[in-house]
């Protein structure tokens, strides 16, 4: 990609949120109209664990070997179209991956010059305590930025920031340096831009909390892309025709997504969340700016993945009457069982139940409750065949209409996600070109520790009058929601999408009413971040997912849901709001 450092316009989309998404999507973003750099997100927490598992069984593997299959059909529309491809499918072993590549477009007789970010993988280094299968450093754009330059047509990299596909591709084209202040809120705009973009189709209308009342077709909803400019400010838009929408309460609930406070942390920069500012910008059309940006933190995140032990669950299924009896009977013998296993009582046993069940239900499901038990322990067969068996023995000897949604197995090994931190200087940063040079890339030239920022004035509240005359009502009626994990914390971002509803839900949602609409959260930290540009309030809850996505600590184990749960729950909201 030549830089141009002028100006211009760079069309930069996305063809995956995560390992698993659309397969066509590649396809439809190069075909689907103007576009000047591709980029695709196959990574998260649970992604870097299953990777791990998969390198430890070979160890010729640890990428996301979608990406490769998705290639056999559109490297050469890529590299007819002069598109560059920038992924992070490269996962724990993006030399591999870029070798796969370039084995694959040989054997399509293709000329496709393929380089390659490595350096991230700090788990050699020790130091992690036991039994880590992973740690990988999140590395900024710097080195997306060296292998466009040098002229690749793909882009793999193993665990760099979401974001950082984008401004490592808009560093490229505008000639940016992350280590000089003039560069710093273009930067900034390009990371707040990678953020709507890097979870796909949840930029255009995907798990939008208004799909429904704003009348957004979800059913095939098009990927996004940015028309990103040389100050930073872009448009976020999709390809002609294709389904969802892009409209300010879609990219505000993206942006809103797995964030925390108002200075949004990156490698090359931080980003001011509480500067966006966000402005229709015509159908489909949704302009950025604002952005401010300031010197990144001297220390990279370190995400770290390890295997915590061994985890089986029995879910029981109590229907029609006496339920709390039902359940009282069950866990009561489960516990005698347990406690007299040979092997010894699992570590953690956790019983939960779901009141699904109503009275005088016409269908037996919704006649029916759910009691689930989990169990966790370091040995295996402590919640095996103990449980399991235990489980099935009590089929035809306990409450009327015995049954469990699927039989008892064996336990299976679940992992733990951690954070740690590693000076910048230490991560060895490297851009493999496509000629097989190898170029170090320094680390950032000025740094600021990261601090948080005062909670801005809040709006003028509404008058009396109007808090006088309420209704009660889902909080969902008159507000936004989306929520998602960060270790084992959640966050939950909460929005208006009106100047009077934001000043009533300023004043009310505070982190104490949080817990009390939420009562899971009830002895939990809970912290509220005011982003009065985005009419928002973020929350984020430590704790809630125990160690992680891949711990399975809860129903729904990326909080994935807490949005919605929060807006189902009802409160006083005043008349003139509805």
């Amino acid at each position: 990609m030549t830089p141009a450092p002028g100006g211009g316009v760079l069309r930069i989309g996305n063809a995956s949120g995560f390992y698993g998404d659309r397969f066509d999507a590649v396809r439809e973003m190069l075909t689907g109209g103007e576009l000047d750099v591709l980029t695709g997100d196959y990574l998260a927490e649970l992604t870097m664990l299953i990777l791990g598992r998969d390198r430890m069984r070979d160890p010729g593997l640890g990428y996301a070997r979608t990406f490769l299959r998705q290639l056999e059909d559109t490297l050469g529309l890529a590299v007819e179209r002069g598109v560059p491809l920038v992924v992070n499918a490269g996962g724990l072993n993006p030399a591999g991956l870029a070798r796969a590549v370039r084995e694959l477009a040989a054997g399509l007789g293709l000329p496709a010059r393929v380089a390659h970010v490595e350096g991230d993988d700090v788990t050699a280094r020790g130091g992690w305590g036991e039994d880590v299968l992973t740690a990988n450093a999140y590395l900024g754009g710097t080195g997306i930025t060296a292998c466009l330059e040098a002229g690749a047509d793909v882009v793999v990299t193993g665990r760099v920031t979401d974001a950082a596909l984008v401004t490592g591709a808009a560093a490229a084209r505008f000639g940016w340096d992350a280590g000089d202040p003039a560069d710093r809120d273009a930067l900034a705009g390009a990371v707040v831009a990678g953020h709507v973009l890097e979870c796909g189709t949840q930029a255009t209308g995907g798990n939008y909390a208004f799909f429904a009342s704003e009348g957004i077709d979800v059913r095939r909803p098009g990927f996004p892309l940015a028309e990103l400019h040389r100050d930073g400010s872009s448009v976020i838009t999709k390809h002609p025709g294709t389904g969802g929408a892009v409209t300010v309460g879609t990219v505000t609930a993206q942006l809103l997504y797995e964030t925390a406070g108002a200075r949004y942390a990156g490698p090359d920069v931080t980003a001011r969340l509480d500067t966006v500012r966000l402005r229709a910008d015509g159908e489909d059309r949704v302009r950025i700016e604002g952005v401010r940006g300031e010197p990144p933190p001297p220390a990279l995140k370190v995400g770290l993945t390890r295997l915590g032990g061994f985890r089986n669950e029995v879910v029981f299924v109590l229907t029609g009457l006496d339920v709390e009896a039902k359940a009282a009977l069950v866990r009561e013998q489960m516990e005698d069982r347990l406690d007299a296993a040979p092997g010894g009582r699992p570590a953690e046993v956790r019983w939960t139940l779901a009141r699904t069940d109503r009275a005088d239900a016409p269908v037996q499901e919704e006649a029916s409750a759910l009691l689930r038990l989990v169990v966790r322990d370091a040995d295996a067969d402590r919640v095996g065949r103990a449980v399991s068996g235990a489980a099935v023995e009590l089929a035809l000897g306990s409450y009327p209409g015995f049954h469990v949604t699927a039989p008892p197995g064996k336990g299976a090994p679940y992992g733990v996600f951690e954070t740690a931190y590693l000076d910048a200087a230490e991560v060895p940063h490297t851009a493999v070109l496509p000629d097989g040079r190898r170029m170090p890339l320094p680390p950032p030239r000025a740094t600021r520790p990261l601090e948080p920022v005062a909670e801005p004035p809040l709006p003028e509240p509404l008058p009396q009058e109007s808090l006088d005359a309420t209704r009660r009502a889902p909080l969902g009626a008159v507000a936004g929601a989306r929520s998602g994990d960060k270790g084992g914390s959640a966050n939950i971002g909460v929005w208006a999408r009106d100047e009077r509803t934001w000043r009533w839900l300023a004043h009310t949602l505070t982190a104490d009413r949080m817990r009390e609409l939420l009562p899971e959260t009830a002895e939990l930290p809970v912290t509220r971040h005011v982003l009065p540009g985005l009419r928002a309030l973020n929350f984020v809850i430590g704790r809630i997912l125990g160690e992680g996505v891949a711990s399975q600590a809860r129903f729904d184990p990326q909080g994935k849901a807490l949005g919605e749960w929060l807006r189902s729950r009802r409160i006083d909201i005043p008349e003139e709001l509805l």
